[in-house]
């Protein structure tokens, strides 16, 4: 019998850890305005099943949009992860690749908002790219603010 594939992973101070079973997956990067806003670049996430994932510790919470919510440790106030509430993928959560060492091994595959990245900046490498226009046609959104 095989043993089944675990990652561990923690947040900044150690309060909040996270355990989850199999595959971690790839990662997704985005640069709308919430998620820049509230990571302080651009957010990146590693989709997984709730059903593999466990959380202990001190995890706080904030409705970031009528369907989705962001979570962070309440001590350290590291970001923990990204989540729809309502439509979407209610049944994943995106775990932020920097609770695991070397980012689990996961590798970045899809960048959403593409075309809104800083002008100081661009990421290398091959993987999606989903402009704004593209995202918005097929997925909620929060409308940019006047």
């Amino acid at each position: 019998m095989s043993e089944q594939e675990h990652h561990s992973g923690r947040c900044l101070c150690g309060a909040v850890t996270v355990e989850v079973t199999g595959p971690l997956g790839d990662i997704s990067a985005c640069h709308c305005v919430p998620c820049t806003r509230w990571s302080g670049s651009m957010q990146m996430g590693i989709e997984i099943p709730r059903d593999r994932i466990t959380v202990e510790g001190p995890v706080k919470t904030f409705a970031s949009s009528s369907f989705a919510q962001r979570a962070w440790c309440d001590t350290c106030g590291s970001a923990l992860w990204f989540a729809d509430t309502d439509g979407g993928a209610p049944e994943v959560l995106e775990l932020a690749p920097g609770l695991f060492d070397n980012a689990g091994g996961a590798v970045l595959k899809r960048v959403v908002y593409a075309d809104r990245h800083p002008d100081g900046y661009a990421l290398a490498g091959d993987y999606i790219s989903v402009t704004k226009a593209e995202y918005e046609a097929k997925n909620q959104h929060v409308e940019d603010a006047p």
